[in-house]
């Protein structure tokens, strides 16, 4: 069954110390937010709906690219519940399974993402919770289970007690929900906490309480969940989408003489046996072919087509 998937990206740039909206600050030169879209339609959503808030327009000015995308508004931020809540209209009209996830998480994985839906359908679940273990778990909600191993809430840090506080598994902010009992969830959640918000996290408890099945699945790294919310953390994020895509290409046949010194664009195509020297930046969807000796202090870009064979010397830009 077709997935629905619902990426919260309302949120401002506080702690980035940025104007621009958090989900649009760039990884290896893409807004974070498409990476989310990305593994989301690769885990089978087919259609997504971004809510947007702070600088709205920004964010659905670059998202309206997309067919497959809707859009909510949330005009005042009163928390992840709140954000969901502008999405009845698109819950209404599915009945399946809706993934929900944050629009500032690019390490996200097709594959995380799909042992959710696929728990969600083959367990029946109201709700599956994405989890991860970390023992830096200052700030992220805890999973409460039975002695059994059974789900029984999320409590988040400011409401956790001393014990609940100690709980390593951890909450990625990463959901499958039968769209129709999420619905009926978010009728009953109520901003009775420290924030005074309406937390998602409450709606897995309110559907157990109503006999539901409920399930919380580790299913991620705690690398591939965490949100980028400073200049470091994009940094970090970055760093290792790099790694992840020079690695890749190196295991197909190029030659990056110095990764460290290299950029490449994760959507670049490049065939074997071509060299990357040092200080060439490789920006946008470009191909190149094989054979091929690019830079050093190369720039190739956009959606350039560079031939077999073809070398591109020092301090040369393309495209």
């Amino acid at each position: 069954m077709s997935a629905l998937a619902i990426v919260l990206a309302a949120g401002k740039s506080t702690r980035m110390k940025s104007a621009l909206p958090k989900v649009l600050h760039e990884v290896c030169g893409r807004p974070m937010v498409d990476y989310v879209l990305d593994a989301a339609r690769a885990a089978g959503a087919l259609r997504i709906v971004a809510v947007v808030g702070h600088r709205a327009d920004l964010v659905q000015a670059h998202l309206s690219q997309y067919a497959d995308v809707d859009f909510a508004l949330q005009s005042e931020q009163k928390g992840t519940g709140h954000a969901v809540m502008m999405c009845r209209a698109a819950l209404a009209a599915h009945d399946g399974p809706v993934l929900i996830l944050a629009g500032d998480t690019p390490l996200l994985k097709r594959e995380s993402l799909a042992k959710l839906l696929d728990a969600q359908g083959e367990k029946k679940a109201a709700a599956v919770i994405g989890t991860a273990v970390t023992p830096a778990n200052q700030g992220l909600g805890r999973i409460v289970r039975e002695a059994s191993g059974n789900f029984v809430k999320i409590v988040e840090e400011k409401d956790a007690n001393a014990a609940e506080k100690t709980i390593q598994e951890i909450n990625t902010g990463c959901y499958a929900f039968d769209s129709q009992k999420l619905l009926a969830a978010l009728d009953q959640i109520r901003p009775d906490n420290a924030q005074a918000e309406y937390y998602l996290t409450d709606c897995p408890k309110v559907l157990l309480q109503a006999g539901h099945p409920v399930v919380a699945m580790q299913a991620f790294e705690i690398t591939e969940a965490l949100g980028v919310n400073t200049r470091v953390q994009l940094a970090e994020v970055t760093q290792t989408i790099q790694q992840e895509t020079q690695t890749r290409l190196m295991i197909n046949g190029v030659t990056i003489v110095v990764p460290s010194q290299t950029v490449i664009d994760p959507r670049a195509a490049i065939g074997a046996d071509t060299v990357i020297e040092p200080f060439t930046v490789i920006r946008g969807a470009v191909t190149i072919g094989s054979d091929c000796r690019i830079g050093p202090h190369a720039v190739i870009q956009g959606n350039a087509n560079i031939p077999n064979g073809t070398t591109v010397g020092p301090f040369q830009v393309v495209g």
